[in-house]
């Protein structure tokens, strides 16, 4: 982070709230509007209540690419304390401290009102600078200052960056073979917001005790080509639960999928002390019931922090153009350069290395499938 000092800092618009004027009527039955001089223009200053900039002190980020607020405030060390967040919960964060204390913590007004894309200002896993309130009980704080991220995943949601957890390692992205059934175009969106965070993703294929093995290892061989680590689990019969665990210990991972995956449910196997509260999936529609409602960061037994997320119906990408998009595919990631035109797409133009290869069958044309789906934002 840059040296402290004084910096323009821009802020949403409009952040002061006006009342609403209801008494057009009887102002203009009294006195009417002849007398009264038309606004010609409004002067948007550094001091007024609808600036849309002011001066803060702190600091910026000097890498441009990190994610979150981009402005460090200024808090007083004597006053506060570093801290990580368990989980958001409408206004209120759960913040863990450095000696395991957990603080209910409201978030400093002047960060909820920075112009930002974040849906949310503070999300679970934020590490952040709080201040804790004397004679509370439970023990509560105000959040003053929220640190640079690493290892982001992220959506978008309504035209905002909906980031779902920062600061981890790894993504652990679940799918269930059956019950509800597997969708490899939600597969492909996670790897790629894992590739576009800077997080390491590892397939988990649950439920295999529901189908026959040789059913998934077409699509494990699929993804094990392009170099990802593949796991193979049941929650049910314990198969594969001791590679989960190795996966996870002494590691800061996310484990994301689809509702009713068993994603809760290999956590539980993995560390029965977590207790998470788990549901069977619908017979009727097969699809899986939310009973995780909110990312929370969870300790573990064995070392190291997952954080367990509800479940994903539907994931769009954020700040992914269509020009870098091939770079997050790994299997057509070689073939890029090989095309006639360096502003190829790869879905209609000729000579295209890209389409060339998977009709050569040496990339998957279910992948490339997946490819245009992201390329024109198309829904899962």
């Amino acid at each position: 982070m840059a040296k402290k000092q004084k910096i323009r800092a821009d802020f949403r618009k409009n952040r002061a709230i006006r009342a609403r004027r209801t008494n057009w009527t009887r102002d203009f039955e009294q006195h009417g509007f002849e007398d009264e001089a038309p606004a010609l223009g409004e002067r948007v200053s550094g001091k007024g209540e609808l600036s849309r900039r002011r001066t803060v002190v702190g600091g910026q980020s000097d890498d441009h690419e990190q994610p979150g607020l981009g402005v460090q405030l200024e808090v007083d060390p004597q006053l506060c304390r570093p801290g990580r967040v368990l989980a958001v919960k409408g206004l209120v964060s759960s913040v863990a401290d450095e000696q395991g204390g957990v603080f209910r913590c409201a978030t400093r007004r002047l960060l909820k009102t920075l112009a930002t894309d974040q849906r949310h200002v503070v999300v679970a896993g934020d590490r952040v600078m709080f201040r804790p309130v004397e004679h509370t009980q439970p023990k509560e704080g105000i959040i003053e200052r929220i640190e640079p991220r690493r290892g982001c995943i992220s959506r978008a949601s309504r035209g905002r960056q909906h980031t779902i957890v920062a600061n981890v390692d790894q993504l652990l992205l679940i799918a269930s073979a059956a019950e509800p059934r597997l969708k490899p175009n939600l597969i492909d969106r996670l790897l790629v917001a894992g590739e576009k965070g800077g997080v390491r993703p590892i397939l988990c294929i649950n439920k295999t005790d529901l189908v026959d093995p040789a059913h998934v290892q077409p699509l494990v061989g699929v993804y094990s080509q392009m170099g990802y680590e593949v796991l193979l689990l049941s929650a049910t019969t314990g198969f594969g639960i001791e590679r989960f665990r190795r996966a996870l210990a002494g590691k800061e991972s996310v484990v994301a999928g689809q509702s009713g995956v068993g994603k809760s449910s290999l956590l539980n196997a993995v560390d029965p002390g977590l207790r998470l509260r788990v549901e069977s999936v619908s017979s009727e529609t097969e699809k899986g019931r939310h009973t995780t409602s909110t990312a929370q960061l969870l300790p573990l037994a064995s070392g190291g922090w997952v954080v367990d997320t509800p479940g994903i119906r539907q994931f769009q990408l954020w700040d992914v153009t269509p020009e870098e998009t091939p770079g997050f595919f790994r299997d057509l990631r070689p073939y890029v350069s090989l095309c006639r035109f360096p502003d190829c797409t790869h879905t209609h133009e000729d000579q295209c290395a890209v389409k060339d290869a998977v009709a050569d069958g040496r990339i998957d044309d279910r992948r490339y499938e997946s490819y245009c789906h992201v390329l024109n934002d198309g829904g899962l």
